[in-house]
């Protein structure tokens, strides 16, 4: 099949002319190079394609039958480079993201307002699911690039830092006010009170369980809420105090609606970034992302 893609065009080129000597000029080729391609494709195919007369040439009822096929086959091909024109004169492209909700609502959406805006021909797809989760797809090629925080071990992942976000505790005014009034002696209000956190499988979760055993303090009171979104509304309410990301507190900080509660020790920072798989070319549209954010 591949030996004969060659010897197709001319049988293609010779039945729309009607001409071998049209067909010669129209394809920069001598005439007996053009005899040639077809008698060898009517060898491989062991059919005849054409019947030659003094006029020129006309297709067999074999080589009607191939023709069909030859012209769908070259018309696809046509759209296909027309489509491929298309994407590099309008910028279309589709980028596969992985993100968990908390990095996608306050990390990349602020990116992707301002890069949808300048490309608005790129299609996003957004595959929300925590950061551990969208390792694994990386890992199976299911997603182009990932937005996580950076790991301890980045064996399997290429990673581009983009910004730092830190994390802390916060309560509303009220729940501290109450805790103190029916709390006695020295009491801390972390290890001692409702303490707010993401699951254990979540890796905002698990590092702030490496920094509290490091600092050997011991939660006696941990509910686990499903996403951070939540745990900055039960807190607001007075429910406990929320671990979150302060980045996504601010605008409830600076109105006072909650308030930090300070470590002795603070949590270290981490950074976010891009991560995508080491080794395997990425589309020029997924590099332009990952570049344009690190700009911005």
């Amino acid at each position: 099949m591949e030996q004969n893609l060659s010897l197709y065009h001319v049988f293609y080129v010779v039945a729309n002319t009607g001409n071998i000597s049209r067909a010669a000029s129209e394809l920069y080729i001598s005439q007996p190079a053009i005899s040639k391609s077809i008698s060898k494709l009517e060898e491989n195919l062991n059919t005849t394609l054409f019947i030659r007369n003094s006029r020129g040439v006309t297709l067999t009822d074999e080589g009607r039958i191939l023709y069909d096929y030859v012209k769908t086959a070259f018309a696809a091909l046509e759209r296909g480079e027309d489509e491929l024109v298309k994407i590099q004169e309008l910028g279309i492209g589709h980028i596969k993201i992985g993100v968990s909700t908390t990095l996608c609502k306050f990390i990349l959406v602020p990116y992707l307002e301002e890069y949808i805006r300048t490309h608005p021909h790129v299609k996003v797809t957004i595959d929300n699911h925590h950061s551990a989760h969208t390792i694994s797809l990386l890992e199976q090629h299911a997603i182009d690039l990932g937005v996580i925080a950076e790991p301890r071990s980045a064996k399997n992942i290429d990673f581009y830092p983009i910004t730092e976000i830190e994390d802390i505790f916060v309560c509303s005014p009220s729940y501290m006010k109450n805790f103190m009034l029916r709390s006695t002696g020295h009491p801390d209000i972390i290890t001692d009170g409702t303490v707010m956190m993401l699951g254990q499988r979540n890796m905002t979760r698990q590092h702030i369980d490496a920094f509290l055993s490091s600092q050997h303090m011991e939660l006696n009171n941990i509910l686990e809420i499903s996403t951070m979104d939540l745990i900055i509304e039960f807190a607001r309410i007075g429910m406990g105090v929320g671990c979150c990301i302060k980045e996504c507190v601010q605008k409830e900080l600076d109105e006072g609606i909650l308030m930090q509660v300070p470590t002795e020790v603070p949590i270290p920072k981490r950074t976010i970034g891009f991560a995508t798989v080491p080794g395997i070319p990425q589309a020029s549209t997924v590099c332009d992302f990952i570049e344009f954010a690190r700009k911005h």
